[in-house]
């Protein structure tokens, strides 16, 4: 009886020991010492491993050792820096670093099935890639646009990569003077990009699809775009626009000028909200750019431009008419509906501007035309009807006056009689 309790004693405290064991070997297993040490540091050494709590690397399981080498099990710090330790890279480097996981394609499914692992050779072929060959560590590296400890998925809203903040990860160089000045390239592309309509779009609509640097420059790749890419670089958001230039006159004389499609007449990194303006030959008009006062092209422009206001006019017109009728109390929403039919003709139009042909122009104007006479004759119509509303009431108000009156007199003629 003894040996049988004594048996199941020894049974319990082996599981005892056992448990303990197993909980200390997790706990060796999960030590970080890279972490501890570095939280008994102070500024920019501390600051790697708040960083690390939100990066993308870490919410994956992966470790500093995964990239930094070393064991991080041990306390003692030499021997934490075993023959794995890589330590941090040298500038030149970083991007070799950073391929060592992101073009490996095997290790990188693991993670996202749909990840590119091309990054490092398209890096090679923009122009920060082909200065490092150089020797120009001052170039955007992998770091300096997605950070090193505190990286960010592309798709959160605080990376650095995310579309409303790339702007601002690429002047932190571009804007710098002083930075920059070795390199003779201009440095107010951010200042000029805060004024344009594509900022005005992503910054304050949150426009998200609103081109920023790198829809028009790559980034992996980054280069700027050569005169004959520019037009196709705006074509990926402007494609009917795109193709209305290719077919017009303009097309021919750009080539052989050497002049770029798009940028010749709105700009580059400063492209301010287009306006009808900008077209004909008045002070603001691009036209006159290059077309002499006495030439056939600045005739067509002048009559371009006369067509347009003509009918916007008449569509502003029976846009009043409509209001008025509508503040009047009249039902006008059919009219309203086929006013908007005219709206988008002025919308074509606009466009089709770019194939600089009059006579496409003076059709599609005449459509709209058509439309906005019956939207006008609706509106005069409902105008008739109000005022003829209003006609009726001013009469009806008056009998109902004299009415009023002949009534009151009448009892004052009863009452008399009945007093008397």
């Amino acid at each position: 009886m003894k040996a049988r309790k004594m048996r199941k004693i020894i049974n319990l405290l082996s599981i005892f020991f056992l448990a303990i064991s197993i909980f200390n070997l997790s706990l060796y297993a999960q030590k970080n010492s890279c972490v501890e040490c570095h939280q008994e540091l102070e500024d920019e050494l501390l600051a790697l491993v708040e960083a690390f709590k939100i990066d993308i690397h870490q919410q994956f399981g992966l470790s500093c050792a995964d990239c930094h080498g070393g064991n991080p099990a041990e306390e003692d710090i030499d021997l934490a820096k075993d023959k794995t330790f890589k330590g941090a890279p040298q500038r030149f480097r970083i991007p070799e670093f950073c391929a060592s996981c992101h073009s490996d394609s095997r290790y990188m499914r693991r993670f996202n099935p749909n990840i590119r692992v091309d990054q490092l050779d398209i890096y090679r072929t923009s122009k920060h890639g082909q200065l490092l060959k150089k020797g120009d560590t001052k170039v955007a590296l992998c770091t300096d646009c997605h950070a090193a400890h505190g990286i960010q998925a592309a798709t959160h809203p605080k990376s650095w990569t995310f579309p409303w903040n790339i702007p601002q990860t690429c002047s932190r160089c571009h804007s710098d003077t002083n930075y920059m000045k070795d390199y003779r390239i201009p440095t107010k592309q951010w200042d000029d990009y805060k004024d344009s309509v594509h900022a005005h779009a992503l910054f304050e609509k949150k426009d998200l699809s609103a081109p920023v640097c790198n829809d028009c420059h790559g980034n992996h790749g980054a280069t700027p775009p050569e005169i004959t890419s520019i037009a196709f670089v705006c074509r990926q958001c402007h494609p009917s626009t795109g193709e209305l230039f290719s077919q017009s006159p303009h097309k021919k004389a750009f080539d052989e000028m050497e002049l770029s499609e798009c940028e010749a007449c709105h700009g580059n990194h400063k492209i301010l909200p287009p306006s009808d303006e900008m077209l004909g030959t008045g002070e603001k008009a691009v036209c006159i750019q290059c077309h002499e006062p006495d030439s056939e092209p600045y005739q067509i422009a002048s009559r371009i431009k006369e067509k347009l206001d003509a009918f916007i006019k008449k569509i502003r017109h029976a846009e009043s008419l409509l209001e008025q009728a509508d503040r009047q109390g009249v039902e006008v929403s059919e009219p309203k509906f086929m006013l908007t039919e005219a709206n988008s003709t002025l919308i074509f139009v606009r466009n089709l501007t770019h194939s600089f042909s009059l006579m496409e122009i003076e059709e599609k104007i005449e459509e709209g035309k058509k439309v906005v006479a019956e939207v006008t004759n609706a509106g005069e119509a409902a105008l008739r009807e109000a005022k003829f509303r209003k006609t009726g009431l001013i009469i009806a108000t008056c009998f109902i006056f004299l009415l009023s009156i002949a009534l009151f007199l009448k009892i004052k003629q009863i009452d008399k009689k009945k007093s008397s």
